[in-house]
């Protein structure tokens, strides 16, 4: 019998505190597609001043706040979107940039790291004086953090080649605050050169639900009109929003723990025979690592008897992403764990 769980298969898993409870209990609301809830309007107003930006637009998930925002920038059918080969949007949202906005999407290989090489980028974009035979090029895409954190530096390239050509700039930040954290960089910072970020609040920040979009008034004024398209206007949406300011306040602070637990955890699986660890890489909250026999499917299914759950990514590697629910005991408990289930020897928790 499972006694103890630990569940490690996405930040997306966390609970809502007592505190997101009780102001979600409390909360002020209205009609938000009216645009008078109070308690989306404060969410609102704080996450544009974070980000550094004009306005904000709270909505159900982040595959409708990027997708959103695809479509405002590309109100054109038919218009080109660069975007990495590995990204979020590219592979795990229903292709929902082509199939409802006509976007087409023109990939370039992702690095080790996340990026996509800047002449590579710009070999993408397509001549103008192609128009009749091309797609046109409106949009570049880029994800912060992705399997590493993105500087401020490569955003910056990025950004002056989009301005350089006349494009726009969006910026997946499903993760963006753990790329702030990590690199100890403000986040407005690390978007300044954005035209558009998607902001997640219910990864690593803990919210019950729900994203954010934040851009200038008129991309947030468009971006609304879409919410409403695609059925995410929502009523007394203010008793999620206050759930979520509880989030922004108090949870980004936790995420440097987070971070110190994940490298932990990388380093303690990569001193155990049969798992191969590339620690260095672990910059957030995300490990990944290979099963060097091949056996991650009948490793993960072992593992889920002891209450441990993990996110196979194919049938050699293996992904685990700490959130601020995860204990230092937790993390040993998981270790213990691996190392039975992969060399027969119990390792004691040691209680931390």
């Amino acid at each position: 019998m499972v006694t103890r769980t630990v569940d490690l298969r996405s930040d997306s898993v966390t609970k809502p505190t007592e505190a997101m409870r009780a102001a979600m209990a409390n909360a002020e609301v209205d009609d938000d597609v009216f645009g008078h809830d109070p308690s989306a309007l404060r969410l609102e107003t704080e996450m544009a001043k974070i980000m550094g930006k004009e306005a904000a637009l709270f909505v159900p998930s982040g595959t409708m706040s990027n997708l959103i925002s695809v479509l405002v920038h590309c109100s054109i059918r038919g218009s080109e979107v660069i975007l990495g080969n590995k990204s979020h949007i590219h592979i795990y949202e229903n292709g929902g940039i082509s199939t409802i906005g006509g976007v087409h999407p023109r990939s370039v290989k992702n690095n080790e790291d996340g990026t996509m090489d800047i002449d590579l980028i710009e070999a993408a974009i397509r001549d103008p004086r192609g128009e009749i035979v091309y797609p046109t090029t409106r949009l570049i895409c880029l994800e912060n953090s992705h399997t590493r954190c993105l500087s401020v530096e490569y955003t910056d390239r990025v950004g002056a080649l989009a301005k350089k050509h006349g494009l726009k700039l969006h910026i997946d930040g499903a993760r963006i605050f753990n790329a702030s954290v990590a690199l100890g960089v403000p986040v407005s910072r690390l978007v300044q050169d954005a035209d558009s970020v998607s902001v997640c609040l219910s990864k690593g920040l803990g919210a019950p639900v729900g994203s954010v979009i934040v851009g200038s008034k008129s991309f947030v004024a468009k971006a609304r009109i879409l919410r409403k398209t695609l059925g995410g206007g929502m009523r007394q949406v203010g008793v999620l929003c206050a759930a979520a300011l509880v989030a922004v306040q108090e949870n980004v602070s936790k995420l440097e723990d987070d971070h110190k637990k994940a490298k932990m955890l990388a380093e303690g699986l990569n001193r155990i025979k049969g798992l191969r660890v590339n620690v260095a890489a672990v910059e957030t909250n995300i490990v990944y690592f290979d099963v060097v026999k091949g056996a991650a499917e009948k490793l993960c299914k072992n593992l889920e008897q002891h209450g441990i759950l993990i996110m196979q990514e194919s049938p050699i590697s293996i992904r685990v992403a700490l959130h601020h629910q995860i204990s230092a005991s937790d993390v040993q408990y998981t270790l213990s764990c691996f190392k039975q289930a992969l060399t027969g020897e119990v390792q004691e928790d040691n209680g931390i």
